[in-house]
C-alpha cells in the first residue's frame, strides 16, 4: 500500500511591519461589524489573524492604541472631504449638508467605524478616546460652522445663526450613525434622507 505523504500547511506570508499594522486594523474594523455588538477582545483579535496576543503587542502597545489608529483612519477621510467640499462652487448652505451626508455615507459603508464613532465600540475603554471622537465632531462641526457664516456675509438675507445650524446638522447626523448601529446595522444613516433634509438648515 502506498502511502500518500500529506503537504504541510502553508504558513501565512511575513509581513513588513507596516502592512501587520494596516492588518490588524482591517480584522478589527471587520470584527467590529458584527451586529450583535459583543466586545472585541485582543485574544480574539489575535486567533482571527493567527497571530499570538504578544505578536499584536508588537506592533500597538494595547487594544486603546489599536482603536485609537482607527478613529485617526476616520479623521484623515473624513477631513480629505471635508477640504474637497470646501473647494466646491456650492452655496454655504449646500457644502454644509454634504459634509453631513458624506459622514453619513462614511459610516454606512464602514459600520465597525461607525461603531467607533458613536461610542458604541469604546465602552470600557480610555475615556480619552471619546474625547478623541468629540474632538473630530467638533471639527466637522466648527467647518460647518464656518461655512455657514461666510454665506451669511456673502447674502443679501443671512438666515439664522450659523452655529445654531451647524449644531442641528452634526447632531442629526450622529444620531442617525447611532440609530444604525443599534438596529445592527439594519437601518442605513441615509435611509428617507431626502425626505428630512428640507427639515434641515439649508
Amino acid at each position: 500500500m502506498v502511502h500518500l505523504v500529506q503537504p504541510e500547511p502553508a504558513k501565512p506570508a511575513r509581513l513588513k511591519p507596516g502592512e501587520r499594522r494596516a492588518q490588524i486594523l482591517r480584522v478589527l474594523a471587520a470584527m467590529l461589524e458584527d451586529p450583535r455588538g459583543e466586545r472585541v477582545t485582543t485574544a480574539a483579535l489575535a486567533a482571527r489573524l493567527q497571530l499570538s496576543e504578544a505578536a499584536l503587542y508588537r506592533h500597538f502597545a494595547s487594544k486603546a492604541q489599536m482603536l485609537e489608529a482607527l478613529i485617526q483612519q476616520a479623521e484623515e477621510q473624513l477631513l480629505a472631504q471635508a477640504e474637497q467640499i470646501a473647494g466646491l462652487a456650492q452655496p454655504a448652505e449646500e457644502r454644509a449638508q454634504r459634509l453631513m451626508l458624506a459622514l453619513l455615507r462614511f459610516g454606512e459603508a464602514q459600520p465597525g467605524l461607525a461603531r467607533v464613532l458613536v461610542g458604541d465600540a469604546l465602552v470600557g475603554e480610555h475615556e480619552r478616546l471619546a474625547q478623541r471622537v468629540e474632538q473630530l465632531f467638533q471639527r466637522l462641526e466648527a467647518t460647518q460652522r464656518h461655512w455657514l457664516r461666510e454665506g451669511d456675509l456673502d447674502s443679501a438675507q443671512p438666515g439664522a445663526d450659523a452655529q445654531g445650524r451647524a449644531a442641528v446638522l452634526m447632531g442629526f447626523a450622529q444620531g442617525r450613525l447611532l440609530r444604525f448601529v443599534r438596529s445592527g446595522f439594519k437601518r442605513a444613516p441615509t435611509e428617507n434622507l431626502e425626505q428630512w433634509r428640507r427639515w434641515l438648515p439649508g
